[in-house]
């Protein structure tokens, strides 16, 4: 326990001190009149496809100077952001009008790429000064035609920033498109384009400590709170029917029990009522497949853990609007320095069970969930290679993340399996297993494994899933999420719902005298994994414009992998309840 206190107490300094240094001051964004401040284009692709990014200049873009790359953190790579120096220039206090950036003259296929980026609503993000912006390329008029071969296909060439600004920070920067100002591209034939931009500035009394206020205020507009506090509601009621269902059931039926059992032994007899007393010698009997379920109970709290330390660093600050890459660089960093944990936990539990190849299992452990995401990431990064896409990680993160997982991840998840081994645990079990296993009664199908996984992971989805919109509308696709306060609650809840109906439908399978119930109360636990898939089918159909096969096979993909980490996650929640619902009901009654 001092190695894993050890540990959990480095991490701590080490996220910490990552919080202390994300927020930049406004030291470092001061600046004097004719200063050129920095603006890096950063990417391009269709509104509907988040995922379906592109450099901004494998379009047929010009610059007058040469175009230099920014050097990018690795949440940042990963996140698909590749920034590049902008054709425009635009000075602290320099007003402009409508001065030319550059010439080109466009091919006929240059013209056909952009009339199709315009045709799919291609937009463009860009920086300044760390302030994100973003634009259409063009405009399709449909006005008073039915024909699509009818249509007209204009490039927008002059754009208009207007920029407000305190003493001597930028605060804030918009971008429009001058609609008198278009290129036709309806026909494939060369055309010449002056790119202009217009730079305005006013003057702000907004302190430069605030400037990103307004990114975060999309998402607490009162409508919007509205809507997510009825989703606390519903969940608080849910939670509260369900608390007080089970308390119906651990107050009478179990104490019922009780008194049974300590003053009548006559009523013992009566199966039927209380078929859980009559399968003491077996409810301890270790589960089939034991190393796989240490595993994935390891892989489960680690990545309890992983959400837990995200949770805080949300809380705190760190995630605030379009920081870019903080999400991601947290989550590779946090889940490499909490393989520790996965370690610790299945090594010693498998010890528990009297297991005796802890080297397999620790193997085990460290593929569950890697494995399946590496299988994932090799797919869908030849998919984004193939499309040429800004998705497509460069070969030198490929490595980054290699040595993360080579140099840290691995080591500290056979340390922790070492520790976990070392601490010798025994299983705390109140009854003694019988030698020979007690027959498994007939049971009617609604019993079965997947009808009580359907019933499980109903009830803990239906507390979160109108908070599922907002999250999916943000993820995958171009909302604003900063409500961390309220989802840190919708998170609580469905832990303590998941809890709750595992530990239910655990009481239920032994009331029938059903003695296997450790793999059973991790599969309804995590069913709840299988419910936030399914909402994706229903998602992508019903909710979003996504198409194509990139965007699909992302999308599919790494929901895939998300839900699957639920599974774990709350498989383990629901197993770690049911175990210590099966012990304090075991121990409260005198076996024999």
């Amino acid at each position: 326990m001092e190695r894993i206190r050890a540990c959990l107490l480095a991490l701590t300094v080490v996220v910490v001190c990552g919080v202390a240094q994300v927020r930049s001051s406004a030291s470092d964004h001061r600046y004097t009149a004719g200063d050129e401040v920095p603006l890096y284009a950063n990417k391009v692709g269709p509104f509907h496809n988040p995922s379906e990014t592109y450099r901004f200049f494998d379009f047929p873009f010009c610059s007058s100077a040469p175009v230099k790359e920014k050097k990018e953190a690795l949440g940042e790579v990963l996140n698909g952001d590749r920034l590049v120096s902008a054709p425009y220039r635009l000075e602290f206090l320099g007003n402009k009008e409508a001065e030319v950036a550059c010439k080109r003259k466009l091919t006929n296929e240059e013209v056909a790429k952009f009339r199709t980026a315009v045709s799919k609503d291609y937009y463009f993000q860009m920086y300044y000064d760390d302030l994100p912006i973003w634009g259409f390329l063009g405009k399709v008029d449909k006005e008073g035609k039915a024909d699509p071969s009818e249509y007209k296909y204009y490039l927008f060439k002059h754009l208009i920033f207007e920029i407000l600004y305190n003493k001597d920070c930028v605060i804030e920067i918009t971008v429009r498109s001058d609609p008198n100002a278009l290129v036709d591209l309806t026909q494939d034939e060369p055309v010449n384009v002056d790119f202009m931009y217009t730079v305005k500035w006013k003057e702000t009394e907004t302190p430069f400590e605030k400037r990103m206020d307004k990114y975060s205020q999309s998402s607490s507009m009162p409508h919007h709170l509205e809507i997510h506090w009825f989703s606390i509601i519903n969940s608080c009621v849910t939670v509260l029917l369900l608390t007080g269902f089970l308390a119906t059931i651990l107050m009478r039926v179990l104490k019922n029990d009780f008194v049974k059992y300590a003053h009548d032994e006559e009523s013992a007899d009566d199966q039927e009522e209380t078929g859980w007393k009559y399968i003491h010698g077996d409810v301890f009997r270790y589960p089939k497949h034991k190393s796989l379920f240490s595993a994935a109970l390891g892989s489960g709290t680690q990545l309890f853990t992983l959400t837990s330390f995200i949770f805080i660093l949300a809380l705190v600050g760190v995630f605030y609007p379009y920081n870019r890459g903080a999400l991601f660089t947290a989550l590779v960093v946090i889940y490499a320095l909490t393989s520790g944990i996965a370690g610790y936990t299945a090594a010693s539990f498998y010890c528990q069970l009297e297991g005796t190849n802890w080297v397999r299992n620790l193997l085990l452990t460290g593929s569950l969930f890697c494995g399946p995401l590496f299988v994932t990431f090799c797919f869908l990064n030849t998919v984004a290679i193939a499309y040429k896409a800004t998705a497509a990680l460069p070969f030198g993160t490929i490595v980054v993340i290699f040595l993360i997982w080579a140099l840290v991840t691995s080591p500290l998840l056979i340390l922790g399996g070492i520790a976990g081994k070392n601490a010798k645990p025994e299983f705390q079990a109140p009854c003694r297993t019988t030698k020979y296993p007690r027959e498994i009664p007939s049971l009617p199908w609604y019993r079965q494994t997947l009808p009580q996984m359907a019933m499980a992971g109903f009830l803990p989805f239906s507390a979160i899933y109108i908070e599922l919109y907002y999250i999916f509308a943000s993820v995958w696709g171009h909302r604003i999420y900063t409500i961390y306060s309220i989802l840190f609650i919708v998170f609580i809840i469905l832990l303590i719902v998941t809890a709750f109906v595992t530990v239910a439908m655990t009481y239920f399978q032994l009331a029938a005298e059903d003695h296997d119930w450790w793999w059973r109360s991790f599969l309804c636990g995590g069913s709840t994994g299988l419910f936030i898939y399914a909402y994706c089918l229903y998602y992508y159909n019903a909710r979003s414009d996504m198409s194509g096969f990139m965007q699909t096979s992302f999308f599919f993909g790494y929901m895939a992998c998300i839900c699957y980490g639920f599974f774990l996650m709350l498989g383990a929640i629901g197993f770690r309840a049911s175990l210590f619902f099966v012990r304090h009901i075991y121990r409260s009654i005198k076996c024999e």
